[in-house]
């Protein structure tokens, strides 16, 4: 079992579809560095079980699981004062959770646009709009999770590449509207977990590309966020790019 008392923290950390993928590191991380963890799912009720067991048996009552979909901005308001009743305060918010899959043009309809810009850019808005009044009491911060294709749009992925273009004007926004007493940054992923049914020769493609010749791991994304949350004070508005320089090359 860790010993995390060194570490120990007051703070609280919300982390939106987290039981999985790379929320679930990015929880692993935070913890790790001894937060309290309010770990958000919509659907993935046994990975987010296994996953606050794991944490909890670590360091007991550390994490506490919130079930919310947050394409409903009403339960999005009771989200935040529930997560704020646990401990009573909120210092981290992390915007993860995302819908991802193709809408090539021409097949598009209106459920598909709402459910992409609703949990890739309304949700995240609405989210800082109602955790802002408590995380000025903590100086706390907002992460939102951006994606590399919010510059270079990913063919036949139009409302994705759209909705995280939206989120990294949300974060500079945000940084100026809710600054001095919050931060406010993004994460930019490139090739760090492969989307379900992309061929070898396309991952290959991919990698060919990055200057470092190989895809990232979820913990190098988690490792940016706790130096996000914990040790960078004089920045926000920022979005830093985790892609083992994907963007560098045409």
């Amino acid at each position: 079992m860790q010993d995390n008392t060194s570490i120990s923290t007051d703070k609280v950390a919300l982390v939106t579809g987290a039981a999985k993928r790379v929320g679930a590191v990015i929880v692993r991380k935070l913890h790790s560095e001894g937060m309290n963890i309010i770990l958000h799912y919509r659907s993935s009720r046994n990975d987010a079980q296994a996953l606050q067991a794991e944490l909890n048996e670590v360091r007991e009552n550390s994490v506490v699981l919130i079930q919310a979909e947050l394409l409903n901005t009403d339960k999005i308001a009771g989200m935040i004062r529930e997560a704020v009743n646990i401990w009573g305060r909120l210092d981290v918010v992390i915007n993860n959770a995302s819908s991802f899959y193709p809408t090539p043009m021409g097949t598009v309809d209106e459920d598909q646009w709402e459910d992409i810009v609703g949990s890739n850019l309304k949700a995240p808005f609405f989210i800082c709009q109602s955790a802002a009044e408590h995380l000025k009491k903590t100086n706390g911060c907002i992460i939102n999770i951006v994606d590399i294709h919010a510059e270079r749009p990913l063919k036949t992925y139009p409302i994705y590449s759209i909705a995280k273009a939206g989120i990294t004007m949300l974060t500079r926004s945000m940084a100026r509207e809710l600054g001095p007493e919050i931060r406010v940054n993004g994460v930019a992923p490139g090739a760090i977990l492969w989307p379900e049914n992309i061929d070898e020769v396309t991952k290959q493609r991919i990698v060919s590309r990055t200057a470092l010749k190989r895809r990232g791991d979820p913990q190098d994304v988690a490792d940016t966020i706790a130096f996000l949350v914990n040790g960078a004070g004089y920045i926000t508005g920022q979005i830093i790019t985790v892609d083992g320089g994907r963007t560098l090359t045409n």
